[in-house]
């Protein structure tokens, strides 16, 4: 399968390099474009600030740009938080999309999008600060109306990037129990 990975707020960190191997590993061809342009941060508020510098636009465009070459390829779009957002963002427009992994994030779905039973899976710490339940649920409820195959996973007691080992919301159970669901998932793609 070829992966098109997109990293979060804090930009392109050893963690996301770590889950690249870990799909590559797994037998995949993966992509990690840097949305930042080398630059990381060690805090949300530093990648905030990053990506606010950049605007939201931009890093859009910039994804696309990353992902257009490979998209003939039917690829699946996955992300972490802001990364998750963006893989939303272009596997609802990319009509040979062929799944979606999210993790720690979604986006708002467009009026009038449409896919054909497009698999997504969505890990997500319980509670999440930037995914309420409310938002889930209706998240949830909206990709199917629109044709996706939405599974969620939700992970208590877990912080929002949790994943991570270098963050203080590091969860190594959840994040290997993430892992295990999500590499079952991108098998049976």
């Amino acid at each position: 399968m070829n992966i098109m990975l997109f990293h979060s707020a804090y930009g392109l960190r050893p963690a996301v390099h770590e889950a690249a191997e870990r799909l590559r590993a797994a037998g995949h061809v993966v992509h990690v474009p840097d949305l930042y342009d080398g630059r990381t941060a060690d805090t949300l508020e530093e990648g905030m600030t990053i990506r606010d510098g950049i605007g939201n636009d931009e890093l859009l465009k910039r994804a696309i740009l990353a992902a257009a070459p490979h998209s003939d390829e039917g690829l699946v779009y996955a992300g972490f938080s802001l990364g998750g957002s963006l893989a939303q963002t272009l596997a609802l427009g990319d009509e040979k999309a062929r799944g979606l992994l999210l993790l720690h994030g979604t986006a708002d779905i467009a009026d009038g999008a449409s896919v054909d039973e497009l698999p997504v899976q969505l890990h997500v710490a319980d509670p999440d600060p930037f995914e309420t339940d409310d938002w889930l649920n209706t998240w949830y409820l909206r990709m199917g109306r629109i044709g996706a195959d939405a599974e969620v996973y939700r992970y208590p007691g877990a912080g929002h990037l949790y994943t991570d080992p270098e963050l203080p919301d590091y969860d190594e159970e959840a994040a290997e129990k993430s892992w295990g669901i999500a590499l079952g998932f991108l098998a049976s793609l």
